[in-house]
């Protein structure tokens, strides 16, 4: 395993700061979008990370926001449902990992949390050939609209069973999706997965749902 390094992704005209971190004989990378008013400090994207690295995966976790963004976005939340914008931030990240030197190999896949779920499926729209699959963790898909209809890359909804509100909006993004979709819900998890082993579900989810779809991309390359 690399240590861990911090990397400047330039999108839109500011510099987002990103930490990549690469296991030996990596498979595949995966790019976390957070939620709403989080950061690539995230404990629950750390920890998914975290199993991420011991399936063999490398990981960029990506602060969509600027340090200055944060801090008016502490005050208005507006910037953190900005869904078009962190998507758009988010495909300049999958061009870096797609062009760097330690990844361009790699088959990838996007990991959203919240909003962050969005922005995720919208990405994969707009890079179908980069973007091998999909895993949403307490996620607004809704909130990508109709890139819903769009979607081509199979997609994991995990939701806390005590969730009963993003429950259902999933279930009415699950709807309008074509692509292979699955909604699995995790009992007595809430929204943000803080009781105990939810996480670790979540995790152990993830994992074999990335290593099935880049295991399929590999072949087919």
């Amino acid at each position: 395993m690399t240590s861990p390094s911090d990397v400047p992704i330039r999108a839109e005209g500011v510099t987002l700061e990103g930490t990549l971190s690469i296991p030996g004989h990596a498979r595949g990378v995966v790019l976390f979008a957070h939620g709403s008013g989080s950061s690539r400090f995230s404990p629950r994207n750390r920890a998914v990370a975290g199993v991420l690295h011991e399936q063999g995966f490398a990981t960029l976790l990506l602060d969509l926001l600027t340090p200055q963004e944060e801090r008016v976005d502490a005050y208005t939340a507006q910037l953190r449902f900005d869904v078009s914008m962190l998507a758009r931030r988010l495909v300049a990240a999958v061009d870096w990992l797609s062009h760097a030197a330690d990844t361009t190999h790699l088959p990838l896949g996007c990991f959203g949390a919240s909003t962050g779920a969005a922005s995720a499926l919208i990405a994969a729209v707009e890079r179908p050939e980069v973007v091998t699959a999909v895993v949403s963790r307490g996620g607004r898909p809704d909130l990508a609209g109709p890139s819903l209809a769009l979607v081509h890359v199979p997609t994991l909804l995990l939701v806390g069973g005590n969730d009963a509100p993003v429950i259902e909006l999933n279930r009415r993004a699950m709807a309008q999706m074509r692509a292979e979709v699955r909604l699995e819900i995790v009992p007595g998890a809430t929204h943000l997965f803080e009781e105990p082993g939810t996480l670790d579900v979540v995790a152990a989810r993830a994992a074999a749902w990335f290593g099935r779809f880049t295991s399929r991309a590999e072949t087919a390359a």
